[in-house]
């Protein structure tokens, strides 16, 4: 993926020892100059692999927090800028997996999007184990776009249309998603900012310049089923988000 982007790259693999300042950097005194200096951590990168994120303790994991959200971390009081763009990707395993950690909440909310991808289909399987090292092919990849296309990219989205009908049907799901039953903790006001983006993202890429009810119905479960937050863990969060999206009519 960041080969393809023409993006920087940096992979994490978190474990129960991790620190904070083994992601985001530390600062050393510099005996020669007298003063403290910055060292940058991993998260100085334009996407972010933070693989098995919940073998990592909550105060390690938290150490994204800042940088998902401000896209910049704060270390001794010191405020540092994150190249741009910036991007996290994580994977995690089964929370039922000896030495896991769950997430915290707010880092959960802080990813756009969960999916499951699950095994390769037949013929795919077939020509990954036929093709050649996967290093190879990521070393000959060719870039189909650059970060100033990326970036580009981003500000169309921001300018695909979101009629007010479409805002009041995202915040009726997000009202919905606090009082359904069986839900302990619903949507933020995050979580409805991410659905917009990614219904106006989904709306550009199939060539609209305004976002339909159908591109917040198709991103729904995505975008809401990892944050939901459900009374029973025998409620499934996907079929909980189902319901929910079921429960809304639109208008």
């Amino acid at each position: 993926m960041a080969a393809s982007l023409g993006l920087d790259f940096q992979r994490m693999q978190f474990t129960s020892d991790l620190l904070p300042s083994d992601i985001i950097g530390v600062s050393i005194f510099d005996q020669t100059a007298r003063e403290f200096r910055f060292h940058p951590g991993p998260v100085f990168t334009q996407l972010l692999l933070a693989d098995e994120i919940n073998r990592a303790p909550p105060r390690t994991q938290s150490a994204l927090l800042e940088a998902m959200a401000e896209h910049q971390v704060t270390v001794d009081g010191v405020t540092h800028t994150l190249p741009q763009p910036f991007f996290v990707v994580a994977t995690q395993n089964p929370v039922d997996l000896a030495g896991t950690f769950p997430l915290p909440d707010s880092q959960m909310d802080r990813f756009l999007l969960r999916l499951h991808l699950g095994y390769p289909d037949a013929g795919a399987e077939r020509e990954m184990l036929a093709g050649a090292d996967r290093r190879d092919l990521i070393a000959g990849s060719l870039p189909r776009l650059s970060s100033e296309d990326v970036l580009s990219l981003r500000e169309a989205v921001g300018r695909v249309h979101a009629s007010e009908a479409l805002v009041a049907y995202v915040q009726a799901l997000l009202q919905e998603s606090r009082r359904h039953p069986g839900v302990q903790v619903g949507l933020s006001p995050r979580a409805g900012l991410g659905l917009l983006r990614g219904a106006r993202a989904l709306a550009l890429l199939e060539g609209r310049a305004h976002a339909l009810p159908e591109d917040v119905q198709a991103l729904f479960a995505a975008v809401a089923a990892h944050r939901l937050v459900p009374e029973s863990e025998a409620d499934g969060r996907d079929a909980l988000a189902a319901r929910i999206l079921r429960a809304v009519a639109v208008d």
